[in-house]
């Protein structure tokens, strides 16, 4: 791999972003998207934009399209270490049941007006669906990789079902259409604050991955290999989990319950990188950031004015995917 190609993919996602920023219904060249970020930074003492223009540039546009960066790095970033956690190229936040348990966690402390504690709800939602996929797959036999996969999908279900009851049960008007929306996963409305919550969550759990690249290649030859290498595989493992858990947890809170990112992009990243976490975990976290902003604009901007839910976008994408990973794996099994 090129040492060049960190750079390039930080390079080409800051021209995605400007390019998306400039797409929508009202017309707004690259010119006054520099403008009004160089004014706004105190770079530039007149932007020479209208108040209007610079409003859905500052206050609409970038901050769902940072927004969208940050969910889509963390989410394949969570998807890259829980494949290497569990050995199963399967495993995504989305199978194992992080998401799904955070958004029931979210959910449940938004129907009694917690909104501001939905990232909370969502952490341990996440940690405690995590924990009930190994915990049956444990109890049917051990924990090995297409058993934590089909316990994580199980638990993925039931999380699933439980968010649905509490939103049949206790949401009404508006709100039902809005929490159902979020369900499917999107970036409407997200706010400098939201951009701000997922940064934070990347900036503190982010660190804590990518120094653990030799470590999680050490996993991939199995615990017992892992620990004559110098790994303490126990308390390295909760740790990884743990952290995982918060940032799929923080990420959901945000962008709704969103699949396939962790998925699809660390594998397809797996295919230029090879399997080799050192290179594997920066690459998967830029490109992530690349596949979900893109996702996103064209979930806004398709069928405008009308506007999909992000999740069906990346849904549409990860499903086939999802079955040639399937089929390549029961080649190899």
């Amino acid at each position: 791999m090129n040492r060049l190609t960190l750079p390039a993919l930080a390079l080409l996602i800051l021209l995605s972003a400007v390019i998306a920023v400039t797409l929508g219904p009202a017309d707004i060249s690259a010119g006054e998207v520099w403008a009004v970020i160089l004014h706004h930074l105190g770079l530039l003492p007149d932007s020479g934009v209208t108040r209007l223009r610079d409003a859905i540039v500052w206050e609409l546009r970038l901050p769902r399209v940072g927004t969208a960066l940050i969910v889509g790095a963390g989410l394949a970033l969570s998807g890259a270490v829980m494949q290497a956690l569990t050995r199963n190229p399967l495993a995504d936040p989305y199978l194992l049941g992080l998401s799904s348990g955070a958004a029931l966690g979210a959910v449940s402390l938004a129907l009694v007006g917690l909104t501001l504690l939905m990232p909370i709800g969502a952490f341990f939602g996440s940690l405690a669906a995590l924990a009930l996929a190994l915990l049956v797959a444990r109890l049917l036999g051990g924990v090995t990789p297409s058993r934590t996969i089909l316990a994580g999908i199980s638990i993925s279900a039931l999380a699933s079902a439980l968010t649905s009851l509490l939103i049949f049960w206790y949401a009404t008007g508006d709100s039902y259409r809005e929490i159902l929306a979020w369900l499917m996963g999107t970036l409407s409305g997200s706010l400098w604050a939201d951009a701000g919550l997922v940064a934070l969550a990347l900036v503190i759990c982010g660190p804590v991955i990518l120094v653990s690249g030799r470590a999680l290649d050490a996993f991939a030859f199995g615990d017992t290999a892992a620990a004559t290498l110098g790994v303490d595989v126990v308390r390295l493992r909760w740790i990884l989990l743990g952290t995982t858990a918060l940032l799929t947890g923080i990420m959901v809170s945000v962008g709704g319950a969103i699949g396939f990112v962790g998925l699809v992009v660390p594998h397809a990243v797996r295919l230029v990188t090879g399997s080799r976490h050192r290179a594997l975990l920066p690459h998967t976290m830029l490109v992530g950031a690349l596949f979900m902003l893109w996702t996103d604009t064209a979930a806004r901007t398709l069928f405008d004015p009308r506007e999909l839910p992000v999740g069906i976008i990346t849904a549409i994408i990860g499903a086939p995917i999802f079955l040639l990973v399937l089929l390549r794996y029961r080649r190899v099994t």
